[in-house]
């Protein structure tokens, strides 16, 4: 397909095996070379190797040619969700993200914990603004207290 008859019809795209790539990663919400880098764990049992990052990132945008293990992997995927078993928040997927986390530091006690003392400070200080302007002055001018001195007769 040329770029002209992509240009037109977006949505009609070769299917080839870096689109189970592309359709892999998008159901685990990862980049495609994230995605190698997963299916090279999954296959070999170790991180991929920085000799042959560079040689694979230009084979599989540049050529469009995809190892034989990442096919294998992104199809994994792609069955799982089919059948309904993939959790793609599982941790073990996002291995490669810096800043992804699953869990609550401290845990949900702590939580609830600080969630309650923040709920009490202030509801406790609406309650007690409540009681301490109630001897206040009146809303209109001049503002005067009530109960206060008589502004006629200064009692």
């Amino acid at each position: 397909m040329n770029l002209l008859e992509t240009l037109i019809r977006p949505d009609k795209e070769e299917q080839d095996d870096r689109s189970e790539v592309v359709t892999a990663a998008n159901l685990l919400q990862v980049g495609e070379f994230q995605l190698l880098q997963l299916a090279f764990y999954d296959w070999h049992k170790r991180d991929m190797p920085e000799s042959i990052i560079d040689r694979l990132f230009a084979n599989y945008m540049l050529h469009s040619e995809v190892p034989f293990w990442a096919r294998q992997f992104a199809r994994k995927i792609i069955v799982q969700e089919a059948s309904g078993e993939l959790n793609d928040h599982e941790p073990y997927y996002h291995r490669y993200d810096a800043n992804y986390h699953t869990h609550v530091p401290g845990g949900v006690r702590k939580f609830a914990w600080a969630a309650g003392i923040i709920f009490v400070a202030i509801f406790g200080s609406i309650i007690l603004a409540d009681q301490v302007t109630r001897a206040g002055g009146s809303v209109f001018p001049p503002y005067f207290k009530k109960g206060g001195p008589d502004i006629n007769t200064g009692r």
